[in-house]
């Protein structure tokens, strides 16, 4: 019998374990936020885009679906790991995990999986439904890619911090629906903040998923609000910073040994 340690046998059980989880409970995870990001484009852009000049040289039904994309990643990658974190420390079975021969960052990139594979598979699908539907193009692939492997990590990581610290179920939905989900409309989901005038326009620059929605929107459309330079920053700036929040709470194992 072989028993030479297999240091990638337990992240790779981790990882496969959340992608299952996604999947074995698709209609929540995966096909309502599709739904409603769908019917947002077929409402806002189809019904009323007509009625709507061109933003930046866009129709405004191509112009929404960056922004649409971007905000249903965000929230997919931080609901999964928000809930699966803190349903695994509510029921003790992250025990088993803490005890397996994994290394903290083995463990932290484990969840961090699950996340990004359901904010992958959200946006994918939004992306290959709204792209004949609108005729939105690609500009800058490379750049998109960056955007979401940036986007996916910062937000599956913030999941994780927050799945941490909660003390019930309610706490994990309040950071979605009272900070993530206002703070992405007013980053200019639905319109360019250069309409607004002053002082809105300066006000939206201080949010910062407005610099994850305009990074986004680059990788798409080639256009963007602010600087791509100073979105991308800021955009890396948030995912690196929250991840490495997140890997700290696993490697000095705060709210997650009993």
């Amino acid at each position: 019998m072989n028993d030479t340690p297999r240091p990638w046998s337990g992240f790779a059980w981790l990882a496969a374990r959340e992608c299952h989880r996604v999947l074995k409970l698709w209609s929540q995870t995966t096909l309502a936020p599709i739904v409603a990001s769908v019917l947002f484009i077929i409402v806002f852009g189809l019904s009323l885009g007509t009625r709507i000049s061109e933003i930046q040289g866009f129709d405004y039904r191509v112009f929404i679906v960056p922004g649409l994309v971007a905000m249903a990643m965000a929230q997919a990658a931080y609901s999964n790991n928000a809930s699966s974190i803190y349903q695994g420390r509510s029921d003790r079975y992250i025990d088993d995990v803490l005890a397996a021969p994994m290394r903290s960052w083995q463990m932290n990139l484990g969840y961090l999986a699950g996340g990004v594979f359901r904010a992958l598979i959200i946006g994918g699908a939004i992306t290959a439904i709204a792209a004949p539907l609108t005729g939105t193009p690609i500009e800058n692939p490379l750049l998109l890619i960056l955007a979401v492997v940036l986007l996916t990590i910062g937000f599956g990581s913030l999941g994780t911090v927050v799945g941490i610290f909660a003390d019930s179920f309610d706490h994990t939905s309040f950071i979605n629906n009272i900070v993530i989900l206002p703070l992405v409309f007013l980053g200019g989901v639905f319109y360019s903040v250069d309409r607004l005038g002053t002082p809105w326009e300066q006000i939206s620059h201080v949010n910062p998923l407005f610099y994850v929605v305009n990074a986004v929107r680059y990788g798409f459309l080639g256009i963007s609000d602010a600087s791509p330079l100073l979105s991308f920053g800021i955009l890396a700036a948030i995912a690196l910073g929250l991840l490495a929040w997140s890997q700290y709470l696993f490697a000095t194992g705060r709210k997650l040994k009993a």
